[in-house]
């Protein structure tokens, strides 16, 4: 047995590891966390100053132990877990399971998996830092106590299974308030008026000159007037004004910029960007992934200045520093770089290259010269108006950081790449060719992106780097947020055009408001979060979770004992829970929209068991209420009367194929056609109130041939034994259970005594599960 034991939390880290390690060391992980907060009740004793009671995961049981063996064994064991307060944490929480002596322990961290790194971690050891150990435990056991308490609640005043997060419930509130922005948003129109002039260039060829009207114009009016003026105007270069100007590069990544960066550039989601990072960290590749410093260490500024000159020479080199400006920040880290900056490029998977690639391109830009411009404005005079149209032009002289990397924006802009001016002269008479007046409208608030969440999450100090991910994938699987796209919808607008003396007027169509992976938030999102700001304002508002993130950073300095935080916030938070409790027993998100001209009942729309539904009627009326699901592209806050009475249209009967008829409905998984008791699922692009016969006959054909080809075999003597073909490939089903068939086994050709060896041989080597196969 080697000595040194080194735990490590993933067993690729560990691989990294042994690598540069003598045949004196055993690396071993520990898998993440070996354990966590109980799950029976609790998990806190409330009697003994909130001490958290922890259990060892049902999954972790032999892996402790084996670990338990190993340290015994050793001379010293080393905690190599990462070097952020869940790291600390993890290795804390081996320490104590482990039971290991001080004496023979050792905590050691790292930002890079390197050699050196490792050795001179392993020659720089510490003791666990208790603060930081203390302020997860704290960010843990706050957030246990807000979704246990607050949870039963939505159970009772909204749906069952719900459940609420400290975190997570301020990231869907943004992302509500954001939508209702968005559907009180009136767009304002404007007139865009640009011209193009004739000027020859510097060598006496005609080329055009672009120009824009230095003011937008407000109404029709206003521009007609302006383009009769035009049309006797003479138009001369009234100044031209020539200045430098410098551009800088971005500072090196953060989680959040690179989540962000990764979105724009790449099309990742931002968990994609964080499971490709974690893999190049481990693999050693970059340095560590959950960061909020944009800090380079001296040697990795040095390293990075030496490639720069040996790649582009000594001019586009310049040293930078740069400070880290989020709350919180720990300037003992560094931003996200590679490893080795030498190497431009990596082995590994395309995502990997790709993502390795803009990290690199990153370091390298940060450390290198500014980019120079020349920019020239012309104010083109008009000697019928006082208005002016003007013109950019700008000239790229030096490329400097340009050379490698340029950061991408969330922001849509309009404008177009400014090329350099042709030459000209003051009072230089112009040629118009034409002006062009264009209807713009001012654009509604743009819904978040992921990435562009996380930016807005940092902004108000929300959450640190190590929870952006989990934040936003907990509210899309919680069901209060749904990514997706949105087709645009057509917009008219005006374009008034002046040319040779004509005006011409046109209404023309665009397309508008588009979305692509863009956060939406569902009826149950919205219900919920207005309950909870409704009745726990606190919980719900920005600054209260950003403060508790800054007391979590006071925890880990030292300079708060965590107990205390949770005392404050549970002494003010629990009886507020108790007080809604209390408040009311009727169900919240209600909405009444009217009444139902044929019966006169109430029509209501509200959350129901799978999800919103319209109601016809009340639960004490004596004639039963009638009940219809709402449509995918329909929601809560903005459905009408008229819109919920056309939902009631359904079940809808398209007629009869095969003497059985077919029928139209909404269910729990949204709208199919129902024919001779089979369900076939109605796509996207069809709507049940408009589908055809014809549509829903081809759609009942088509089902009918995925099937066959999706079965290969069946028994009569087993008909709870079939052989399918499936996304991977061929399979055996029986009671419910999918098992493997050899590669080199024709599907087709099985007996059915062969199925159930198949079945008995896979039952077997999964000890744990009970055996499903009875021979008969």
């Amino acid at each position: 047995m080697p000595k040194n034991l080194v735990i490590v939390e993933s067993p690729a880290k560990a691989k990294t590891i042994e690598k540069f390690l003598g045949t004196e060391y055993t690396v071993l992980s520990s898998f993440g966390h070996i354990r966590d907060l109980s799950e029976k009740g609790l998990g806190i004793d409330f009697e003994h100053n909130y001490e958290p009671q922890y259990t060892v995961s049902k999954d972790k049981v032999k892996l402790v132990g084996e670990l338990k063996k190993a340290a015994k064994g050793a001379e010293m064991v080393w905690l190599a877990s990462d070097e952020d307060r869940e790291g600390e944490a993890i290795s804390w929480h081996l320490s104590e399971v482990l039971e290991l002596p001080k004496e023979k322990t050792k905590r050691i961290v790292f930002h890079e998996i390197t050699k050196n790194a490792i050795l001179h971690a392993i020659e720089n050891p510490r003791d666990i830092d208790i603060n930081l150990v203390d302020a997860q435990q704290a960010r843990r056991v706050l957030d246990r106590i807000v979704g246990f308490e607050l949870s039963p609640v939505l159970w009772r005043k909204i749906k069952p299974s719900l459940s609420a997060g400290r975190v997570q419930s301020v990231a869907v509130r943004l992302i509500v308030d954001r939508e209702r922005e968005i559907q009180k948003f009136t767009p304002e129109a404007a007139y865009r008026v640009s011209a193009i002039f004739l000027v020859p260039d510097k060598n006496n060829k005609i080329v055009e000159l672009k120009a824009e009207l230095h003011n937008r114009l407000k109404t029709k009016e206003e521009v007609l007037l302006f383009l009769e003026k035009c049309k006797t105007a003479q138009f001369s270069i009234e100044n031209i004004l020539t200045k430098p100007a410098k551009k800088s590069p971005a500072a090196p990544f953060t989680t959040s910029t690179l989540q962000q960066e990764a979105a724009r550039k790449l099309g990742y989601s931002v968990s994609q960007t964080m499971r490709i990072a974690q893999g190049l960290y481990e693999s050693g590749k970059i340095t560590y992934m959950r960061t909020d410093s944009v800090n380079l260490s001296d040697l990795a500024i040095g390293t990075t200045k030496a490639e720069i000159i040996s790649m582009a020479g000594e001019k586009y080199s310049k040293v930078r520093k740069y400070q880290t400006k989020s709350k919180g920040a720990q300037e003992a880290h560094e931003a996200i770089r590679p490893s080795y900056i030498n190497e431009h490029k990596i082995e590994g998977s395309a995502q990997e290259k790709r993502l390795y690639e803009l990290i690199w391109k990153r370091t390298i830009a940060s450390q290198m010269a500014d980019a120079e411009l020349e920019r020239t404005t012309a104010t083109i005079d008009i000697s019928t108006s006082d208005e002016k149209f003007i013109a950019n032009g700008e000239v790229l002289t030096f490329d400097g950081f340009l050379k490698v990397y340029l950061e991408s924006t969330d922001e849509e802009n309009e404008q177009e790449d400014e090329g350099m001016l042709p030459p000209l002269k003051v009072n230089e008479v112009l040629n118009m060719k034409d002006i062009t007046a264009q209807e713009r409208f001012t654009q509604k608030p743009a819904r978040y992106a992921e990435a562009s969440l996380v930016r807005k999450l940092e902004e108000l100090g929300i959450g640190r780097p190590s929870t952006y991910a989990p934040i936003i994938s907990t509210v899309q699987n919680r069901g209060y947020v749904e990514k997706g796209d949105r087709e645009g919808e057509i917009r008219p607008f005006n374009m008034l055009t002046l040319a040779k003396g004509v005006i011409k007027d046109e209404i023309k169509d665009e397309t508008v408001n588009a979305e692509k992976s863009k956060l939406f938030p569902t009826d149950i999102g919205i219900v919920v979060t207005d309950f909870l700001f409704s009745f726990f304002p606190n919980i719900m508002d920005y600054n209260f979770t950003a403060n508790v993130e800054i007391e979590f950073d006071e925890i880990a300095e030292g300079k708060t004992a965590w107990t205390k935080t949770i005392d404050a916030f549970y002494k003010d938070f629990h009886p507020t829970v108790e007080a809604s409790k209390a408040k009311t027993d009727h169900k919240v998100g209600e909405r009444v929209l009217g009444t139902d001209p044929k019966t006169g009942r109430p029509i209501s729309v509200k959350i129901g068991r799978f999800g919103p539904v319209v109601q016809i009627g009340l639960a004490e009326d004596e004639e039963k209420p009638l009940f219809a699901s709402l449509l995918k592209n329909q929601s809560m806050e903005t459905i009408t009367l008229e819109d919920a009475l056309e939902l009631f249209k359904l079940p809808r009967s398209l007629g009869e194929f095969e003497d059985k008829e077919m029928t139209v409905a909404i269910g729990r998984f949204g709208p199919y056609i129902k024919h001779n008791s089979k369900f076939i699922s109605l796509p996207k692009t069809e709507d049940p109130m408009t589908v055809s016969a014809e549509t829903a006959i081809q759609l009942i054909e088509k089902k009918r041939e995925e099937d066959k080809n999706k079965m290969i075999k069946t028994f009569t003597e087993e008909p709870d034994l079939q052989i399918l073909n499936g996304r991977f490939g061929p399979y055996i089903v029986y009671k419910k259970s999918n098992y493997k068939i050899p590669k080199k086994q024709d599907p087709a050709a099985l007996t059915l005594e062969e199925c159930i060896k198949l079945i008995e041989e896979e039952d077997k080597s999964e000890k744990p599960k009970k055996k499903r196969f009875t021979k008969k």
